[in-house]
Formats: C-alpha cells, structure tokens, sequence
C-alpha cells in the first residue's frame, strides 16, 4: 500500500517542492522544541520566575549565583567567636560545700573551703506576673476653703487600660515577628497570664501605626531625595483583591506604600534608582537608572544551560569579574582607574559585537501558526543583547559610581519579609489593615537598618526618632 498516494504521478519537480517543504516543517518544529525545552528548563535561578513558580521541582541548594571560593564553609581563620564566656560578676552565686569529710565524716562548712571552680548558667527569671498600677488623683482642700482636683498622666485616660510596654511588646511581636493575632494572644496568656482579645490586639497596632504615620511620611520623604536608592513591587492580597506593595529603600532606610495599581510610580524622585528594568520604572522623570546585574546574570545562566548563545558565557564572567573588582575598589574607598575601566567598557562591547553576529547569522525564526503581520521574532538571547546594548551605562553604573550597587538585593531583602507575612498569616482584610502594617513594617525596618532597639524604639516619641534619623 502506498503511504503517500499521488507520489508516483508527481514530477520531480513537485517531488523537490514537497521535499523541501517537509525540511521547512522539519526545521520549525525542531525550533519550537527547542524553545519549548527552554522554557521547561527555566527556574528561579536562571530566569526571572519567582521561587514559588518552581513547584516540586525545586533546584537543589545551593544553586545561586556564587561561585566556589575553595574555603571550607563555616568561621574562617580569624574569626572572633560568639560562644558563651563567663561573666566576672554574676547576678547570683550559690556555693556549693560538702557535708562531710571523706576521711573522718567530720561536718565541713564554707569556713573550711581553700578554693573553689565555678560554673555559670545563663537563663531567664521566670516570667513576672503583670503589674497593675493604680493611679489615684486626689481632691485637696486649701486652707482658704478652695478644693483643687490633681489629673491624671496624659496616657492614662480610662479605668482600666493596658500599659505602653505590654502595647509595644504586641506591636513587636506581630508587626515584626508576624505571630498572627490569636497565637500572639495564646503566647501572652501562657507566658504572661494576660488575656487579651484579638480586637484589642488590633487596636493596639492601629493606634500605633496611627501615631508613626508622619514618621512614615518623613522616612519615605528621605528615600525620594537619596542619591542611590532601591525599588521593587510585589502582589499583595487585600480582601481577595491583588494590589501591589512598593518598596523604596537605602542601606539606612526603608519605605513601603500600597497601591492598587502596578505601575503607580512614586512622585518626587531624584538621584540614581537601582531596579529590574521593569519598563514604567523608565518614566519615573529627573533620575538616573541602574539594572540589577543578579537578573542578567540569572538569564545568562538559563542561556548557558539551553547551550544556544556562546557568548552567553564571556557574558556572565565579564559580569562576575566586574563585580569582583568594583567591590575590591570600593573596600578600598577608591574608584576604577581609567584605563582599567576602558579596558573594561571595550571588553564588554566585544561581548556584545560577537554576540549580536551571532544572532544574525542564525535563520530566522518561524512565525507562529496564523501570524502573517507584524516584526519578526527574535530569540530570547537576541532580546537580552539588545537590552545590555541599549542600556550599557545603566548595566554598568556600578563600574563608574562606587556609590551603586551590582544588584538590586537590597530591595529584594526588604520586600521577601512582606512575603513571608503573606504566608504565615494571609491576605489583609482591610486596606486600613493593610496600610497601618505598611506603615509599622517602614519604621521598623528602618529601625533595624539604624541599629536601635527595635523594642525600645516602639515606646519612643515619634518626632525623637526621626531627629535621630542617620544619613541617608
């Protein structure tokens, strides 16, 4: 039986016309298969895909972008240690004496002692029960016959209230530890015998965030104005509803706010804004702008492992190589010598240069089923080659400002506590509360980047913070 009918009344003509039809098939489909197993090969570590997205076929760890330094893991030489060290005076001492001579069963006592070796244990006392203080304003009568009433302290206003410790240590423990209200209840119950509810667990943090609103306002003012700052987004549910939490931060603070739109951008910018080149970030207008080299290289990687784009690889190590020497200048508070750094620049535009042939030389790719319009498509490396070409300065700021960063980590650290919020507790239910946990995460985690107390800070007057506000 014949598999293809009507092929022996073809001329040889159509017999070439088909053949070579079937090659052009024969070549899109390997296309489309390649680019398929690209794509399936595609995971948090080189690509963009968030860690979530790797579902059970997550990579094995350690699988980053860190090169192997040839050192043992753990303290290196040189290291000063933090184990426990005895203290020179301890809070309490007990003496311990033995009841009896050995030889004679005499009694002994610590009149006889000629020594002793001592042992510390660190631990805390048990945990106090609550105090309840009782504030009792007087009425005084003059010797003229006048009566004077006293008043109470400005934070006591009710006849029974908690107090602004027990307030600040709620505030603490959800706002920055994330314990959700009714297990934040359970651990005061047990370890402190106080039974609060979780309204009024939530009341406390409302007043709170209440009170550190113009903090907020003050620190995200300071962030619009610093020369190199940070920006990142990421969902957030409120009500079931997606809305968009945006982080702008420095080494020294951190600023969130929600919106519900993606691509509201912040207002009164200036300076130089490190991010992921998502596009609307490129309308934010009077700024300069730096890429996150950890997104290149995360797509350089995923290149090098699809084995498609050889200059994927001198791309990734040009990259790493920078970094290494940016940081070593930046120890050293110094900046790249010039020719150095040209060296640098025309190293990386020879990367480019061979790597933009490479793609023109490789056959275009075939449109997809039913397109017959519009540009012609390009391969996911062409489109990572036009970005470092048309973006140089901006992938390479880190080269020639010591002030900016290789990455956009330090967004990124600020943002991932938020998401971990999400997990353990949920989605908001109320733009209030989602607001009020924004504005307490922004004075907090400022808090933490200034080196205070976190818990101390809680119970200080808000304009005395900000008065000791560090540089930006």
């Amino acid at each position: 039986m014949d598999r293809f009918p009507g092929l022996s009344e073809m001329t040889h003509a159509q017999k070439d016309a088909l053949i070579l039809a079937l090659f052009e098939r024969l070549d899109a489909a390997e296309a489309r298969i390649r680019e398929l197993e690209r794509r399936l090969g595609l995971n948090s570590s080189n690509s963009g895909k968030p860690p979530s997205s790797d579902g059970y076929a997550k990579p094995p760890k350690p699988q980053n972008l860190r090169e192997k330094t040839g050192k043992k893991s753990g303290g290196q030489g040189g290291h000063e240690g933090s184990n426990l060290r005895q203290v020179a005076t301890p809070d309490a001492i007990i003496d311990h004496v033995p009841a009896a001579c050995m030889a004679c069963g005499a009694g002994l006592g610590l009149e006889q002692s000629l020594g002793h070796r001592a042992r510390q244990v660190f631990d805390i006392p048990p945990p106090p029960p609550v105090r309840v203080t009782e504030h009792r304003a007087h009425c005084c009568q003059c010797g003229c016959g006048a009566r004077t009433d006293a008043g109470f302290p400005q934070d006591v206003t009710a006849q029974a209230q908690y107090g602004a410790n027990l307030a600040a240590l709620v505030v603490y423990l959800q706002a920055w530890h994330f314990l959700p209200e009714d297990r934040l209840a359970e651990l005061l119950r047990d370890v402190f015998g106080v039974d609060l509810s979780t309204a009024t667990i939530a009341a406390m943090v409302s007043r709170k965030a209440s009170l550190w609103q113009d903090l907020a306002a003050a620190i995200g003012a300071r962030v619009a104005t610093a020369a190199v700052k940070h920006l990142d987004e990421t969902g957030l549910r409120i009500a079931t509803a997606l809305h968009w939490l945006h982080v702008a931060s420095t080494w020294a603070l951190t600023f969130y706010r929600i919106s519900p739109r993606r691509g509201a951008m912040p207002e009164g910018f200036s300076g130089i804004v490190v991010h992921d080149f998502w596009r609307p970030y490129f309308t934010l207008r009077g700024i300069e702008h730096a890429l996150c080299n950890a997104h290149h290289l995360r797509e350089l990687k995923g290149l090098v492992e699809a084995g498609q784009d050889p200059w994927a690889r001198a791309m990734s190590r040009f990259l790493r190589q920078a970094c290494h020497a940016a940081n070593l200048a930046r120890r050293r508070s110094q900046r790249l010598k010039p020719t150095y750094l040209a060296w640098m620049l025309a190293r990386y535009d020879r990367i480019l240069a061979q790597g933009l042939a490479w793609h023109e030389a490789q056959p275009p790719l075939p449109r997809p089923a039913g397109a017959r319009r519009g540009k012609p498509r390009r391969r996911a490396g062409h489109n990572l080659l036009l970005r470092l070409q048309a973006h140089r300065h901006d992938v390479l700021r880190f080269l020639e400002n010591p002030d900016v960063p290789f990455s956009n980590n330090q967004a990124e650290r600020d943002i991932r506590m938020m998401k971990l919020r999400q997990k353990i507790s949920g989605c908001f239910r109320s733009q209030n509360g989602a607001q009020a946990f924004a504005t307490l995460r922004t004075v907090l985690s400022t808090a933490k980047k200034q080196g205070w107390n976190i818990l101390q800070a809680i119970t200080e007057n808000p304009q005395t913070l900000e008065q000791n506000l560090k540089a930006n």
